[in-house]
């Protein structure tokens, strides 16, 4: 359709909200399972990643954060990758979408306008007790999701949630899915032994087995699970006009929330929209996870960091990051509007060189 994104399923979704006005909303969280050392890059050290997600709405409001002494980095074998928010901003800003910020549940509150829906952030999963009230903040999200639709024609979700992967792995173990090895990450080598001993010490804590929260899905995300899934799924699920979930595969655990609690949901006006980084990540693997929901198009976007000079950018093309804050769906967004994915990627290059300096 367009040089910059990559499709996998339908192209029907794509003509509904091609050139369409678009609200972009960043919903933020945080559990305690990010300070297990090892099982995210998401902040420079494990202290620091509850930090992250409000730097990184900071960020895209503020030009900087305002938390943190820098931005939110994934320190790697030779230095370190920015943030995603820098892509999000860099996209959301050449394509002039509105950004909002949901907060499901965040150790560190931004200092920026944000929506609350939910009171706490997450614990450890480990305990078998990581979300209070999940019903509660999937509620909230589904008020909120049914204002912003009348608002916007194409509402655009992403989320900031250090070891989300994690924490998506486990809703997804107790619905039932085989997603042990499937899930990404934010670091090269990605930790599955350690994720997926995190989720069986969890489940077990909770004392629930592969798949016997079908039938009370709240209770996976209470037992495993993170703030931002609820919220989101919510969000999704009030909505009244076509969705587009902006992340990788902790939105596959969004998208089996949704089906645990309405198994005849039409996905058809929902998408999941990530990058190539995600899609091509070759230690996951998120096409099996979407082929056991159903019918999820997917498409992800490509901001052609091969071509860039940027050091920082170019450590994404060994799979650091990945994805975050929504990149894949603000690019793709971007690129719906007839914006040049290369203009894209300039942005992101400008803003790094004047945010980081």
């Amino acid at each position: 359709m367009c040089d910059g994104l990559n499709i996998y399923g339908s192209t029907e979704f794509l003509g509904r909200v091609v050139e369409k006005k678009s609200l972009f909303v960043c919903t933020i969280a945080t559990t305690a399972t990010s300070k297990i050392p090892g099982i995210t890059g998401a902040g420079v050290s494990p202290e620091l990643t509850e930090y992250t997600p409000a730097a990184d709405v900071e960020l895209i409001i503020h030009d900087k954060p305002l938390c943190l002494d820098e931005i939110p980095q994934t320190i790697v074998e030779g230095g370190a990758a920015p943030t995603p928010a820098v892509i999000t901003k860099a996209a959301l800003q050449i394509a002039d979408i509105p950004f909002l910020v949901a907060d499901a549940g965040s150790a560190i509150k931004p200092s920026v306008p944000y929506v609350k829906l939910g009171d706490s952030a997450g614990k450890d999963i480990r305990t078998g007790k990581a979300v209070k009230n999940p019903q509660k903040i999937f509620e909230n999200g589904k008020i909120l999701g049914k204002t912003l639709s009348k608002l916007t024609e194409h509402l655009i979700i992403g989320e900031s949630t250090p070891a989300g992967t994690t924490t998506a792995l486990g809703v997804l173990t107790a619905l039932g899915y085989d997603a042990s090895f499937k899930v990404s990450g934010s670091m090269s080598e990605n930790p599955h032994d350690l994720k997926k001993d995190v989720v069986k010490e969890g489940m077990a804590s909770a004392g629930i087995f592969w798949g016997e929260s079908v039938s009370d899905p709240f209770k996976a995300v209470e037992a495993v699970g993170d703030p931002m899934i609820p919220a989101v799924a919510g969000l999704a699920m009030g909505s009244e006009v076509p969705v587009t979930l902006a992340g990788g595969t902790q939105m596959t655990a969004v998208c089996a929330l949704i089906k645990a609690l309405e198994p005849d949901f039409d996905f058809s006006n929902l998408c999941i929209a990530t990058t190539v980084f995600v899609v091509e990540d070759e230690t996951s693997n998120i096409h099996h996870i979407i082929e056991q929901i159903g019918e999820v198009s997917l498409y992800a976007a490509d901001p052609f960091f091969h071509e860039s000079d940027n050091e920082g950018l170019r450590r994404y093309l060994s799979g650091s990051v990945k994805e975050g804050v929504g990149a894949g769906g603000a690019i793709m967004a971007a690129l719906l509007q007839g914006i040049d994915i290369r203009d894209i990627r300039k942005e992101t290059e400008d803003l790094c060189q004047k945010i980081i300096n």
